[in-house]
């Protein structure tokens, strides 16, 4: 059978969400509760691979077993035997081809912007003192909607078949002193967002014309796009799914 895991982690003292071999990352962490709390080597597989240092504030994960369990149960467990930083919120039963990853329709990021010094925020929002020019911003969000090629904010030297990505929202919200970009995708290149941002960021600062944008897109070229933007202030929020994939 195959289940789904819904958790929710603070990236700050992780390299990441995938397991590697010399660096702590989420993955390895609930998979090492689960075996230990199941009596079994369980394996997972994550919806994405969030980079060092970012936060889900929704994750999805799959494993299969067997065996069934008391689904409130294994929870309280979990929770009871994570770390505070990580917290499961829900495990359910799924169809058995069900794939947390391949099966995602979209999923939405938030990157949180402070525009003044807070002590209880500065490890989760990435701090600019100078003015945005939040109405170029977004202006240069609705660039960003008619394209699909973003080979200018990727990673480079990736192991990506494709570049194309379908971005159905990209907006920024001011929201007292900070400031959020919102953006949804079917899928999402590695470094994707906070090349964007450190992009948009130039737009506000008035570094860049809005419709430079255009013209970045088209080079396929990352040196072309602006600075990649710290991690901590990454936020994956949520992750939709068909509902074919859970039983009836």
């Amino acid at each position: 059978m195959r289940y789904f895991i819904e958790l929710s982690y603070n990236g700050k003292e992780y390299h990441g969400w995938q397991r590697q071999p010399n660096a702590i990352s989420v993955q390895e962490v609930l998979e090492h509760a689960l075996t230990t709390l199941l009596r079994i080597p369980i394996k997972i597989m994550g919806a994405g691979r969030t980079d060092t240092g970012v936060h889900a504030s929704q994750m999805y994960a799959h494993f299969d077993m067997d065996e069934a369990f008391d689904f409130e149960t294994l929870v309280f467990k979990i929770n009871w035997f994570l770390p505070p930083d990580i917290a499961v919120h829900r495990i359910f039963i799924v169809r058995d081809k069900a794939h947390a990853r391949f099966h995602a329709l979209s999923r939405t990021y938030h990157y949180r912007i402070s525009n003044t010094k807070n002590v209880f925020t500065h490890d989760f929002a990435y701090k600019i003192h100078l003015p945005l020019d939040i109405d170029k911003m977004n202006e240069a969000c609705n660039i960003l909607l008619q394209y699909k090629d973003f080979q200018c904010f990727s990673k480079m030297h990736t192991d990506v078949k494709t570049y194309y990505c379908v971005i159905k929202e990209a907006s920024w919200v001011l929201s007292g002193t900070e400031l959020t970009f919102i953006i949804t995708a079917d899928r999402f290149l590695r470094n994707m967002v906070r090349a964007i941002v450190g992009t948009m960021v130039n737009i506000g600062l008035g570094k860049l014309e809005v419709k430079q944008l255009h013209e970045i897109i088209k080079s396929k070229s990352r040196s072309e796009a602006g600075f990649s933007v710290p991690a901590h202030g990454l936020y994956l929020m949520d992750i939709q799914y068909p509902n074919t994939i859970f039983n009836d």
